[in-house]
């Protein structure tokens, strides 16, 4: 009869849901009993830029307090490539299509800057799906660090924020 390491004969074990289930379980809790510390974000590699992540980018858009009436959460982090620290301070360019316009529209663009922390938040108008899917764009363009254009995709049209982080190469 097949051994798996360890000697554990195979026709011994016996593989049932809740056994599946549990052992699922234990792997998911040991990874939740220790998150992840922006301290452990050593070595981190640049964020490659997305496919599509660019268009409709206007160049240099306004910083604003918030885009449109708002009603949805756009917010992330900007770390540095290699060292993980945040990057207080850097210009996050956010454009959509909302509820209240179409991502070409002028209106639909806005910056904001991230906190002593690396981190942004932005309000909008809720993000509506184009093309099929609800997604937002996101462009770090500042020019410290290389340019970087995201395009994240909502899990649900109905969601009321969306989360993307930067991690940034030097120039």
């Amino acid at each position: 009869m097949p051994r798996l390491p360890g000697g554990f004969d195979i026709a011994n074990i016996i593989f049932t849901r809740r056994n599946l289930l549990t052992a699922s379980g234990a792997v998911i809790a040991t990874a939740a009993a220790r998150p992840l510390l922006p301290a452990e974000a050593k070595g981190l590699a640049p964020t490659p830029t997305m496919r599509g992540g660019a268009n409709n980018y206007r160049p240099g858009a306004p910083i604003v307090e918030r885009i449109g009436n708002g009603g949805f959460w756009m917010s992330g982090t900007v770390r540095r490539a290699g060292t993980g620290d945040p990057l207080p301070g850097q210009r996050i360019q956010i454009w959509a299509h909302t509820t209240e316009g179409y991502e070409r529209d002028p209106q639909s663009h806005g910056a904001t800057l991230t906190d002593e922390n690396g981190v942004f938040r932005l309000e909008m108008p809720q993000i509506v799906p184009a093309f099929g899917q609800p997604h937002g764009h996101l462009a770090y363009d500042s020019g410290d660090f290389e340019t970087v254009f995201l395009r994240p995709i909502m899990a649900s049209p109905k969601d009321k924020s969306l989360e993307a982080h930067f991690v940034l190469k030097p120039v």
